[in-house]
């Protein structure tokens, strides 16, 4: 007996060492993040704060998540859908990341959803908004931080009918974003006796809005629904009051139009209501000290996309520290995210059964160089999620 049990021990005792050096040696070693964002074009701002709310995070974690240290690889995509498959499987086969941030234009997440979710890779979107990421592409290794499209459009359209608006028409950029963001302002204002009467386009990135904002003029709607971002919003926002047209027929849009572009829009933005999950105002200790943090750090003011980039760190945080920095550990990380609450910036968010926040939507109004908040539109809204099967 105890010939086998000196013959147990020393073969216990080679197991323990040999899982306790290779523990030490996941330990050491770095977690790869790969940042799929624009940094440049129309949406280069918005890919900076989404880096910079990412990176803080990580910072106030001592520069570790789940005991590991992160390694960055970065690849801009130029918010090039056609270049998007080229652009992530440098990611996932040239650089071997572990997880994935991005993007912004919808057109290209679809693309990094498909790579994700064939690799296996974690995915984490910090904006795009295209609802078939968390509808019918959604997967076990597929989160978002930010929003979808419907979600942050169909309660302007609630509201705007709440306001008495009977007929209204829309304007975007004719891809994913603008079409989805229009199809959920057209069912919220539909749903409560409003109607839209014309949907009108342009290619992306396209700004020349002269002979729409015509067409507009012409039609004498109650109401005008817009989705653009970036410098594109810039350039709408501008043109719309420079037209005169709003004296008499109010611009609404999800928060995206005055997001991070209230500097540049003065005097034109003035008054402009919008539906976002977020606001410059809201006032709580915990937005409080991640605006001043955030205003140390870069020199900026953060905006919806810092904070999507900030709690997309929190979600990968709670999925490795539940999985003991390990990231193979597949189900027990991404089980450890969908029972989080995140206490972002925002406001507390879980996430729903397709991965996608289930969140406050706020109602802001343009104030100065702020998007103050006026009330909670809508409170703890979750996309309908059509068509995952996950």
């Amino acid at each position: 007996m105890s010939k086998q049990w000196a013959t147990w021990s020393k073969a216990t005792a080679i197991a323990l060492a040999a899982a306790a050096s290779c523990g030490s040696v996941m330990a050491q070693e770095k977690i790869k993040v790969g940042f799929m964002l624009p940094f440049s074009g129309t949406y280069a701002a918005l890919g900076v704060a989404i880096e910079n709310g990412f990176r803080m995070q990580v910072a106030e974690q001592g520069g570790k998540l789940g005991g590991r240290e992160i390694e960055y690889f970065k690849v801009d995509d130029e918010s090039d859908p056609a270049k998007a498959t080229d652009n992530v499987n440098r990611l996932i086969k040239r650089d071997k990341v572990d997880v994935i941030v991005g993007t912004v234009h919808s057109g290209v997440a679809m693309a990094m959803a498909k790579a994700a979710k064939e690799s296996g890779t974690v995915l984490i979107v910090p904006n795009a908004g295209a609802d078939a990421v968390t509808g019918p592409m959604c997967a076990p290794n597929i989160f978002r931080s930010s929003f979808s499209n419907w979600q942050t459009a169909y309660p302007m359209g609630v509201v705007a009918a709440k306001e008495g608006k009977k007929n209204a028409m829309t304007i975007t950029w004719k891809y994913a974003a603008g079409e989805e963001a229009v199809a959920g302002m057209k069912e919220g204002f539909e749903k409560n006796g409003g109607k839209v009467s014309k949907q009108l386009t342009l290619p992306f990135p396209n700004v020349e809005f002269q002979a729409l904002l015509t067409e507009i003029a012409a039609a004498k709607p109650d109401a005008v629904f817009s989705f653009f971002a970036g410098a594109g919003a810039v350039k709408f926002v501008k043109d719309y009051h420079a037209s005169g047209l709003s004296k008499t027929i109010p611009l609404y849009g999800p928060g995206f139009l005055t997001d991070g572009t209230l500097e540049a829009q003065g005097e034109a933005a003035q008054g402009m209501l919008t539906t976002l999950h977020y606001a410059d105002e809201l006032g709580t200790p915990r937005d409080k000290t991640f605006r001043t943090n955030y205003a140390k750090n870069y020199k900026l003011q953060p905006d919806v996309y810092a904070v999507q980039g900030y709690d997309a760190a929190q979600m990968l945080a709670v999925g490795l520290k539940a999985a003991g920095g390990d990231i193979t550990k597949k189900d027990v990380f991404r089980t450890a995210i969908e029972k989080a609450t995140i206490a972002s910036p925002r406001g507390d968010f879980t996430l729903s059964k397709a991965h996608n926040p289930v969140q406050d939507i706020y109602l802001r109004k343009v104030d100065g160089k702020e998007n103050k908040k006026i009330s909670i539109a809508i409170k703890g809204l979750a996309d309908p999620a059509r068509g995952c099967r996950m």
